[in-house]
């Protein structure tokens, strides 16, 4: 999902820019290998000196942790995106489909950050704020008449759970797994499909990460 990297004020526009790259090869390091990859080795992928590294993240838990919230960043900024949609199901379709390919791309890093950092942030906090924000996007749906009656929240952990599981041997292969999943799922998810389902289980946010 194309975003503007949130920048700390005062930097210069080349430190800005480091900083980008910086993070940018930490994500997909941290993915492709787990937060215990050699910093040494993201700043190669950066394409910048191990000292302007540190520099900008003096150690490991501040480079993670800023990766990481940029990565809740975009998870939040797409629930909002949803909500701001005036078509409550095409809102509710793009924010399942965004949240299902940002899961499939992480690859594990959101677990181990937790598992590593459980005190780096107000996760909490933030996890109750969505599941508020997600029982709105739901209520709009089925107001709208689009998302089937018997729908509940707790099925959006389900679909997540579910598509955590498509974990191929490339993150390519991962994404296109994810995408047939989600797009059989939504359409099972639409107000037609009205043969009775059996009842939700019942799961918050929090079972992603436990």
């Amino acid at each position: 999902m194309p975003t503007q990297p949130y920048r700390k004020p005062g930097l210069r526009a080349d430190a800005a820019h480091n900083r980008d790259r910086i993070l940018e090869a930490a994500r997909e390091a941290f993915t492709a290998g787990g937060i215990d990859v050699p910093l040494t080795a993201i700043a190669r992928r950066a394409g910048v000196g191990v000292a302007t590294l540190y520099r900008r993240f003096p150690t490991r838990a501040a480079l993670v942790t800023e990766a990481f919230s940029e990565q809740l960043a975009a998870c939040v900024a797409a629930l909002d995106e949803a909500l701001a949609d005036p078509d409550a199901w095409h809102g509710f379709c793009a924010f399942i489909e965004k949240v299902c390919s940002m899961q499939a791309a992480d690859r594990g890093f959101t677990a181990a950050f937790l598992s590593r950092f459980p005190d780096a942030i107000d996760y909490d906090h933030m996890r109750v704020h969505a599941e508020s924000q997600l029982a709105e996007l739901v209520r709009r749906a089925k107001t709208a008449g689009r998302l089937r009656a018997d729908f509940d929240e707790s099925d959006v952990t389900l679909l997540l759970l579910a598509n955590g599981g498509m974990v191929a041997e490339s993150p390519e292969e991962s994404l296109v797994a994810s995408r047939r999943l989600v797009g059989y799922l939504l359409q099972s998810f639409r107000a037609d499909r009205t043969e009775p389902l059996p009842p939700p289980a019942p799961l918050g946010l929090h079972r992603l990460h436990q």
